[in-house]
């Protein structure tokens, strides 16, 4: 749906204004490269702190926190 969207308003921008829409579709990859270090520092920040949750969260798994077994 997100791409339906971004096709129609780029449809829209080719019929009004179309230097403008011929430079977004050029540039548009260049800045998708560009994105790219800040995603990937994204991801790695994201599974560290994923990674210290499960760390400090250890003792009380073990422990027996969390869900509780059902009787059969």
């Amino acid at each position: 749906m997100n791409t339906l969207a971004a096709v129609l308003l780029w449809c829209l921008l080719l019929v009004v204004c179309w230097p403008l829409a011929a430079l977004a579709l050029v540039l548009w990859p260049i800045a998708w490269v560009l994105s790219l270090p800040f995603r990937l520092v994204g991801i790695t920040f994201g599974a560290l702190f994923a990674f210290l949750q499960a760390l400090l969260m250890l003792p009380a798994r073990v422990l027996g926190g969390g869900m509780k077994p059902t009787a059969a």
